[in-house]
């Protein structure tokens, strides 16, 4: 157990940071399984808007270091390929 004042207060601190970036990345993977299904469906009406929260929040969880940039940008760029085959009448 720790015994001086500022350890117990980090200890805290990286506790609270834990459990908001264990928040926000089970968010963006939830985002991620509804546009998943949003093109499973290849329901264009509701895929737009889907796509946009999930970029949207794809990028918020890289802005706040919970998950590194390039890896936001891997997966918003694996998203963004999916809907363009979609789009293009491919898949």
């Amino acid at each position: 157990m720790r015994k001086n004042k500022s350890a117990i207060k980090r200890a805290g601190q990286a506790e609270e940071r834990r459990l908001r970036n264990s928040h926000v990345k089970s968010t963006m993977k939830t985002h991620i399984k509804k546009a998943a299904a949003a093109l499973a469906s290849k329901n264009k009406e509701t895929l737009d808007g889907t796509i946009k929260k999930t970029v949207s929040y794809i990028n918020r969880a890289a802005s706040k270091g919970v998950i590194h940039k390039n890896n936001a940008a891997r997966k918003i760029s694996r998203l963004s390929k999916k809907v363009h085959s979609l789009l293009q009448g491919k898949a």
